[in-house]
């Protein structure tokens, strides 16, 4: 009998670990999809992908989306440090069983994108953005802000159809754990 006992490696301590190369990949995805942007798109005035009604086009943001908070790169870059902190506590948090991947998946989603856009904040002053749904005049923007709007919109699916609130007890304002404290006072 072999009575040799297996070190706990580093995935069994911290389970959450094993999807550490996601947000890397998503990323280095979104750098170089700016990158071509920044190296093709700049010199051109478009580049139509579906006729005039989806094109590339090359734009620096100094704001959010829909021109909310136009050249104000430092609020938003204290709101996107917020928001990644806030994020992380949250991925810490979650149970580290299949039932809750789904849940861990969009918030790596949304990190992703915001550390994307974080990053040409720090970097640049502005964000590139180069994707453009010119048929309904919707801004332009980038893939990182494709991480955060489906993240956020499927996030926002599996709280209303596939979470009950007793299991989100692990967040902070949710599941029914405050409500005990408030029903016993």
């Amino acid at each position: 009998m072999d009575n040799t006992e297996t070190k706990p490696n580093l995935f069994s301590r911290f389970p959450k670990l094993r999807y550490a190369w996601i947000p890397i990949v998503l990323i280095a995805l979104d750098r170089l999809t700016k990158y071509w942007a920044n190296s093709v798109l700049r010199e051109r005035e478009y580049i139509p992908v579906i006729g005039d009604a989806v094109t590339f086009r090359y734009l620096e943001n100094t704001g959010a989306a829909w021109g909310s908070f136009h050249g104000k790169v430092d609020i938003l870059l204290i709101l996107s440090a917020l928001l990644i902190v806030g994020i992380l506590f949250v991925i810490a948090r979650i149970p580290a069983n299949k039932r809750f991947r789904p849940f861990t998946l969009c918030l790596l989603f949304i990190v992703s994108g915001a550390l994307g856009n974080l990053y040409d904040r720090l970097v640049y002053h502005h964000v590139k953005d180069f994707i453009s749904f010119d048929i309904i005049h919707f801004p332009v923007f980038n893939v990182a802000d494709i991480y955060v709007t489906c993240g956020t919109f499927l996030l926002a699916f599996l709280f209303l159809f596939y979470y009950k609130e007793e299991e989100l007890d692990f967040l902070p304002f949710f599941g029914t754990k405050k409500n005990d404290k408030n029903d016993t006072e």
